[in-house]
């Protein structure tokens, strides 16, 4: 994640107070945005939580081949600007090689790359198509469901919000906790204790979010063991 995109997601804690303390919230990358030193000494007035889990990737890959288990070629969409997006992509490609499945990246940094990058893989016939999770993707959900709608391709994600809008699944880390857990830094740091000396946490609540409506069109059929434990299905 880069900086301008860091300050962002950056909540000011105790106005005025000498720390000038800050809490970030689902932060991507802080180390690679040069935020924070490292997750368990994060220096600075800087802490807070992470998006990323090292875990994430692997996972995603393990439900579509429980969905789609003849998925032999996968495209990631990806924004190459955004280091979080960078570290994600690496994560796939070392998943994708251990599975046996080759993937396809797919770049996105402007609305014209993503035109040109997404009609460019419709040669490639992929399978699925993965979506990060990036502030610039976040703002073109329609124009990414639309094209797997066109296309018939199925969507896997690591946000809800794409599902919520016509994807067909989604497994990441669950806003919701990290939020709740943000705030116990606030109260922490509100009682004196530096935020120097409160390490970075990562996720360890993720969510799965299946879209019925979505794969009953393009004839795909959940596990009875993925919606037993899915955190929501979509009908």
């Amino acid at each position: 994640m880069r900086r301008r995109e860091f300050i962002t997601v950056l909540s000011g804690v105790a106005t005025g107070w000498r720390l000038r303390a800050r809490v970030m919230v689902a932060v991507g990358d802080p180390i690679r945005a040069g935020v924070v030193a490292s997750l368990a000494h994060p220096g600075r007035n800087v802490t807070g939580t992470s998006f990323l889990s090292p875990d994430v990737a692997p996972k995603v890959l393990q439900l579509l081949k429980q969905v789609i288990p003849s998925a032999v070629r996968v495209a990631l969409l990806f924004n190459p600007n955004n280091a979080s997006n960078r570290i994600m992509r690496d994560e796939v490609k070392t998943a994708t090689r251990d599975l046996g499945v080759s993937l396809v990246q797919v770049e996105a940094r402007t609305v014209p790359d993503l035109d040109t990058n997404l009609r460019g893989i419709l040669s490639q016939r992929p399978d699925p198509l993965m979506v990060s999770g990036d502030a610039f993707l976040q703002l073109q959900i329609r124009k990414i469901i639309d094209f797997l709608e066109s296309n018939r391709i199925p969507g896997i994600f690591f946000n809800r919000e794409y599902v919520h809008a016509g994807g067909l699944m989604s497994y990441g880390a669950s806003p919701s906790d990290l939020f709740r857990r943000s705030a116990t830094y606030v109260h922490k740091i509100l009682q004196g204790t530096k935020p120097s000396d409160l390490p970075v946490e990562q996720p360890t609540k993720f969510d799965l979010v299946l879209n019925l409506k979505t794969a009953k069109t393009l004839g795909v059929k959940f596990p009875q063991t993925l919606l037993a434990t899915a955190d929501e299905v979509i009908e």
